[in-house]
């Protein structure tokens, strides 16, 4: 019987070189806040849940809410959950809220990326805010990210979903995240802002908010916003709808607050 040694591989099971492709590096990316000041943040070189990218609806929610700061933001409690690199998270604590939470896939990469631009954004934040950082997973009790808020809150303010309602396999998830994290008050909002990036898909999005008026809550369409240009260049479907993004305000149905 030949011995082990006789048979040389070589390079037989050694895989040419570029089989592999090298992982991407973190890109930077910039937003320019309507009061001039520049939001910087590091997005992660390549991800299955997309947060390697800073997206149109997440700029818009962030205007929107700068916008809007003295009565939407400024001493109230936020929570963003599918933050990817956290944009709007850190213009909510810039522009004075009392508590914001930015939370994403409690996957090491994502949430190493959040602290990281929380960290670098913080000479901006008014000693008035505070700006967290946390993994979640959409419909998993809200607990954890409760024990930041202030003694004797009950929920959050404002809730930010910039970009989450694609996922329409996800839509009960997202609505138990609701549901467990807005505060019962005639006033907390979610914002839900998206844009149709498969506007084939556009019907089963919207399958969103008919689900959240049977579970308790009352919407509102408040904008539609065409951007100057597509983020995907070469995506098929409808070009207008691929640069429009969409606003909707949700809040607590009458009955749900008796």
């Amino acid at each position: 019987m030949a011995d082990a040694d006789d048979f040389e591989t070589g390079d037989l099971f050694k895989e040419p070189e570029g089989f592999y492709e090298p992982e991407k590096e973190p890109t930077f990316a910039e937003h320019h806040m309507l009061s001039g000041q520049t939001v910087r943040v590091r997005l992660v070189g390549d991800h299955p849940l997309y947060g390697n990218l800073l997206w149109n609806a997440g700029r818009t929610t962030s205007h929107y809410i700068e916008e809007r700061a003295h009565e939407l933001i400024a001493g109230k409690d936020v929570l963003e959950i599918g933050a990817a690199a956290g944009v709007p998270s850190i213009t909510a604590a810039v522009m004075g809220a009392r508590t914001s939470v930015m939370t994403d896939y409690p996957d090491p990469d994502l949430v190493g990326n959040m602290r990281y631009n929380a960290e670098i954004s913080a000479p901006l934040i008014p000693k008035n805010s505070s700006l967290h950082v946390d993994g979640y997973k959409w419909g998993a009790p809200v607990e954890p990210l409760l024990a930041y808020l202030p003694d004797g809150s009950t929920g959050f303010d404002v809730l930010i979903m910039a970009d989450v309602v694609y996922s329409w396999r996800e839509h009960g998830n997202l609505i138990k995240t609701m549901q467990m994290a807005l505060k019962k008050s005639p006033d907390s909002v979610a914002l839900v802002i998206f844009t149709p990036y498969q506007p084939w898909l556009l019907p089963r999005t919207e399958t969103f908010f008919p689900l959240a008026e049977q579970n308790g809550f009352r919407v509102t369409k408040i904008f539609e916003k065409l951007m100057d240009a597509v983020l995907f260049e070469n995506d098929p479907g409808d070009e207008k709808l691929r640069r429009t993004v969409f606003g909707y305000e949700i809040r607590w149905a009458d009955d749900q607050l008796k």
